[in-house]
């Protein structure tokens, strides 16, 4: 049996490189392919014998790369000879336009066409003439056999050459074999002269950027398919000349700052403080090797430590002083070194390149000019390429179109050209602090996403609000707590004679009043009743400590507190007066039954909830009518709760998660379900009580739904319309385990700090919605009349994609902490954006939040 075997050399680490990364699509991606203009008296069967002297010239121009069953890696194998392939287009009956117009048709066409590296034709031209005198090549080369310098190259060897042949003469230069490179270089790597290079690489922590992430990178499979993308923009001719003078003033190239400004933004885009950027070098730093053909360049790391108080300008000296030391120790990088650190595919995903596009070059009365190219020889998933031809620049933002989207790179390349104009102004100033957001972009985070103004008039105390619903539906059930039930006409008139005996109490706008009331009818009688008679109430929850009480009590000054009997012992001997809701029943019955008359106004305090402090002592959040108002009309309509004839709250009403449903309940002549602190903690009991009275709407957190739903029968503890989870990040699981209990319910993620009443954000979970673009499920977007802000550390708007600090104002913002003036100016700040004549306030939350592209905002933590 006779053995087939294969004479050839070895690759280069190049295209070792390359090889390992291609798909099985016949090198699809990976091809260099550019369109020359060919202008002049020119002869065409001297043009393409030039071209064919010239193949016949270069090797690499005729090099396959074939292997054997078994092996991993193939050999370079140069072909004795190789017939030139051209195709022959004649657009010369058609109009200038039209013929730019096929030519680009063309060119895109080729570039989907795959290339036989093994056994095939490696270059390939496209002849397309567009007058006697004038016609354009489209040539294509794989990348194993060509670079971006091959592009130049190779058109001063075809004018040379075509000089020749015209003359009749040999084209008498000496060329350097792609080969004899590749040998040279293998044997560089494996000496021990060399082992200094290579233990500059081996120093080298690279893993930081196989780990670099942009923002809105799409969930992929480890090993996705590269399917490489473009667009480009024009730098503008006064940012050139900013460029050039910057360079000038700080010893350096132009491409050096285009790099450190792209650092930047990268930086600023992932929060990285090391920030490894792959770039081109030509490999090409010897004389001799400075005209060859071939794949003689790499993508080499080049990392970048940067902080928020850098300057620009030592940015630049920074990426300068790098790009020399790895321009020295270029030819020892491998990526069997990088291999050591990482397992993950073998490619930078952030690039960069730089390229000087050549001059028409002219021989004999006839110009060779590039039209335009496409060079990929490595994998990435954004690499930007800054193209200088004569005196502009332009931008080429490449990226895989299966990892990230066309807005997402149209967004980056914005932020890059308003980046860079900041810098150029701006080079002494920290780069934490340079523009990345141009005027249409703050305005879209700024103005557009929080285009929520609603008219809620005339702005009414919640209690008003209630007495009207009192009339339009009297014998209707207002509450049910177990087994005991009232209408809304019976809870008028009691909770009327507690506003009429407080008011005697000395009860009026701007008091607080304790409720320290176990979940009951009675809770929701005081409640009502305190809020009656004008003040304010002030929940307290039964598990709190004595100490815990005292505190809130003092610091609320509060003189009356509303209570039941078996809880009295509980309270602090503090000089408050005690009214048990039950044990005086007899006394608060003889009073007026009238809706009672106060000056309480919609300014006037609500209620006064204690949140608990970082350094343990709990703050008190004082909430006025008019936000309460305009959080209840907001929520109805946003939720669209009208159609809701029951509600549950299952939470402690010592913080406002239950207020959702509360007053949405009382305000719309819905039934107010008040489950049981036991039996909202127990799964069957929960589902058995769901099961006899159903439930339209109920708002919980999302661990609490989460232990619930482990009981016998899931399905008996949703609601049957609305479904409301809020105060925590709420899982993508969890939404798929609802919604195979409940698929038509309705689901909403509701976020919002007390301090900004109740809730400020909500956002309707689609049926269909399973995360493909966010981790946790959004919490969507402002309700009416408030509006939302992401910032960094200086009150200024970041990107979409990049996390920042949550700051909340408008018309739900709280008036501030109870006695805590010191506190309150630190989060209650005046808002930069406002736009009114009247000085509003912003709330620092303290989260951290992105935007996701259409506005929604996603919670970090």
């Amino acid at each position: 049996m006779q053995h087939k075997m294969i004479e050839g050399y070895r690759l280069s680490p190049q295209q070792n490189h390359l090889w390992l990364l291609q798909d099985q699509d016949k090198m699809l991606p990976f091809k260099v392919q550019f369109a020359l203009l060919i202008e002049g008296n020119f002869e065409q069967k001297i043009l393409e014998m030039a071209l064919q002297n010239v193949v016949d010239s270069h090797e690499i121009l005729r090099t396959t790369f074939p292997g054997l069953p078994g092996m991993t890696i193939p050999l370079q194998v140069v072909v004795e000879r190789s017939t030139l392939s051209i195709d022959y287009y004649d657009l010369k009956n058609l109009a200038p336009q039209a013929q730019e117009a096929e030519i680009n048709a063309v060119f895109n066409s080729v570039s989907q066409l795959p290339l036989d590296v093994v056994q095939g034709t490696l270059l390939h031209v496209y002849a397309i003439a567009l007058s006697p005198h004038k016609q354009v090549w489209i040539v294509c080369l794989p990348a194993m056999n060509a670079d971006t310098s091959t592009v130049g190259n190779l058109v001063r060897v075809i004018g040379r050459a075509y000089t020749s042949c015209l003359r009749g003469e040999e084209l008498n230069e000496e060329f350097i074999q792609y080969a004899d490179f590749a040998e040279w270089q293998n044997e560089l790597l494996e000496s021990e002269e060399t082992k200094t290079g290579r233990e500059y690489w081996r120093k080298q922590d690279v893993s930081a950027a196989l780990n670099l992430k942009l923002p809105f990178e799409k969930v992929s499979p480890l090993h996705t398919k590269f399917k490489p993308k473009h667009l480009q923009i024009t730098i503008n001719q006064d940012l050139v000349v900013g460029l050039e003078e910057l360079a000038h003033t700080y010893d350096t190239s132009i491409s050096v700052v285009l790099l450190a400004c792209w650092q930047v933004l990268l930086w600023r885009l992932t929060g990285e403080e090391n920030i490894i950027v792959a770039s081109a070098f030509e490999g090409r730093k010897y004389e001799e090797l400075e005209q060859a053909l071939g794949l003689f360049a790499k993508y080499l790391p080049l990392a970048c430590h940067l902080n928020e108080t850098a300057q620009f300008s030592e940015i630049i000296k920074q990426v300068r002083e790098t790009f020399q030391d790895v321009y020295k120790w270029q030819e020892y990088f491998t990526w069997e070194i990088a291999q050591d650190q990482t397992e993950k595919p073998l490619f930078f995903p952030l690039s960069f390149e730089f390229e000087e596009r050549p001059e028409p070059y002219w021989v004999d009365g006839v110009s060779f000019s590039i039209l335009h190219q496409y060079v990929c020889f490595d994998r990435f998933n954004v690499k930007l390429s800054c193209i200088q031809q004569q005196d502009t620049i332009s931008a080429e933002f490449h990226y895989n179109s299966t990892v990230l989207d066309e807005k997402t790179v149209n967004r980056l390349a914005t932020q890059f050209q308003t980046l860079l104009e900041s810098a150029i102004n701006h080079p002494e100033t920290a780069i934490a602090q340079l523009e990345i957001l141009n005027e249409q972009a703050r305005h879209q985070l700024l103005i557009k996403f929080n285009q929520t103004q609603t008219n809620y008039s005339p702005v009414r105390c919640i209690h008003h609000w209630f007495e009207q619903q009192a009339t339009i539906s009297p014998d209707s059930i207002a509450v049910i707590f177990e087994d005991q039930q009232i209408t809304y006409a019976a809870l008028n008139k009691q909770a009327n004679k507690i506003a009429h005996y407080l008011q005697q109490l000395g009860v009026a706008p701007e008091v607080q009043v304790g409720l320290f009331v176990e979940r009951s009818l009675e809770l929701i009688v005081g409640l009502i009743g305190i809020l009656k008679a004008g003040g304010a109430y002030l929940p307290l929850d039964p598990v709190l400590p004595t100490e815990g009480l005292t505190f809130r009590l003092q610091d609320a000054q509060a003189t009356v507190v509303l209570t039941q009997q078996h809880l009295v012992k509980r309270l602090p001997e503090s000089g408050v007066r005690v009214i048990c809701l039950d044990a005086d029943e007899g006394t608060i019955a003889t009073e007026n039954y009238d809706n009672p008359v106060s000056t309480v106004t919609a300014e006037n305090l609500a209620y006064v909830l204690f949140t608990s402090g970082s350094t343990g002592k709990p703050k008190g959040v004082a909430v006025e009518h008019r936000q309460l108002f305009n959080y209840l009309n907001a929520i109805i309509e946003t939720l669209d709760l009208s159609g809701c004839t029951s509600f549950a709250t299952v939470s402690t009403f010592a913080a406002d998660l239950g207020n959702t449903t509360i007053f949405a309940s009382l305000c719309t002549g819905g039934c107010l379900h008040i489950v049981s602190q036991e039996r909202a903690a127990n799964p069957e009991a929960l589902a058995d009580y769901f099961r006899r009275y159903p439930i339209d709407c109920l708002k919980i957190v999302p661990s609490h739904l989460a232990a619930l739903l482990t009981c016998s029968h899931p399905k008996q503890i949703l609601p049957r319309q609305r479904l409301i989870l809020g105060g925590e990040a709420c899982s993508w699981h969890l939404i798929e385990e609802i919604r195979k209990f409940a698929p038509e319910c309705r689901m909403f993620n509701h976020y919002g700090p007390t301090e900004t009443t109740v809730g400020t954000l909500t956002y309707s979970i689609q049926p269909e919605e399973i995360g493909q673009r966010s981790q946790t499920v959004p919490i969507g977007r402002a309700i009416a009349n408030a509006q939302v802000y992401l910032l960094d550390s200086y009150l200024q708007p970041v990107p979409i994609g990049v996390p920042g600090e949550l700051y909340i104002g408008g018309a739900g913002v709280a008036r501030g902490y109870l006695n805590r003036p010191d506190l309150t100016t630190q989060r209650f700040i005046v808002n930069p954006f406002n736009q009114e004549q009247e000085s509003t306030l912003l709330y620092k939350t303290g989260d951290l939040a992105r935007y996701l592209p259409d506005g929604t905002i996603e919670f970090i933590g």
